[in-house]
């Protein structure tokens, strides 16, 4: 159980589960009003502390820089909704429901509320004494505890202030995606290259001498044919397949500065005086 003393540590730190995963930052610790001990503990939940869920502290201990309640996470989360800005206390029926809720027998609670830390018998037990306990828990606006009276009836003078703080976190999310996709496509391409080719020329050259022989070894008169092969270059089209580069995708990181807008409240104490005369009361505030 977690102790009065204790509660400065208890504050604003982290809160685990049984399993050790974290659950939230503990924010308020509710009193109650009859025992003075500390009966609840509202963590933050969800993204940026958006969720506020109320948690049985009886039974939850402090170790080292955070604290362990025997329930489980996700069941914390889960809890019922309850206005912690209600005047400040929990209602019988919201304190009731989260009894219920985390299977705490109520008439346990009931028995518990009747007696003081010492053992002795408080007053007004029995029925008065039982509704006193069921409404019991409760904080003085966003202090983080209650100045409850301590048994004696006396109490602290002093006034706590508190202010909420934004605390700005970020998360990791999917922004898209990318991919490669190769795909084929055809290009006309041209090049030149020269060609040649074979033509017929004739060529006419006198009798002489040196071919009169040849000239005359045939008849006289007489029809003939000679006959040349002609030659040509076509240009000729084949393609090999080559590698020509190596692509990959890589993710480089940039970072850019965000401006988030949100709103915390504060408490403001005043003091008033006031004085009286033998005409009139005069108020102050300072």
């Amino acid at each position: 159980m977690i102790t009065r003393e204790e509660i400065a540590n208890v504050l604003d730190h982290p809160v685990y589960d049984g399993d050790g995963n974290k659950i939230g930052d503990a924010k308020h610790v509710f009193f109650d009003d009859m025992t003075g001990r500390p009966e609840w503990v509202s963590v933050k939940t969800g993204m940026f502390g958006s969720n506020e869920s109320f948690v049985p502290i009886r039974d939850a201990s402090l170790v080292q820089d955070h604290i362990e309640v025997p329930y489980r996470k996700d069941q914390v989360k889960d809890a019922p909704n309850v206005d912690v800005d209600a005047g400040g206390h929990l209602s019988e029926t919201e304190e009731h429901r989260l009894y219920d809720y985390y299977g705490i027998n109520w008439d346990s609670v009931l028995s518990e509320a009747e007696r003081t830390d010492d053992g002795r018998w408080a007053a007004g037990t029995g029925t008065a004494g039982a509704a006193g306990a069921a409404g019991a828990a409760g904080t003085a606006g966003t202090t983080g505890y209650q100045d409850a009276p301590e048994r004696t009836g006396m109490r602290d003078d002093a006034m706590t202030r508190s202010e909420e703080q934004m605390h700005v976190g970020v998360e990791r999310r999917e922004s898209g995606r990318a991919r490669l996709r190769k795909y084929v496509v055809t290009e006309e391409v041209q090049q030149t290259v020269p060609v040649s080719h074979e033509e017929v020329r004739v060529e006419r050259e006198p009798i002489t001498d040196a071919n009169r022989d040849a000239a005359l070894s045939g008849p006289e008169i007489s029809e003939d044919e000679h006959e040349v092969t002609l030659h040509e270059e076509r240009p000729v089209v084949d393609t090999e397949t080559v590698p020509v580069e190596r692509v990959r995708m890589t993710t480089e990181e940039h970072t850019e500065n965000e401006t988030v807008r949100g709103q915390v409240r504060k408490e403001r104490i005043e003091a008033e005086t006031e004085a009286t005369t033998d005409d009139d009361t005069r108020r102050g505030r300072t």
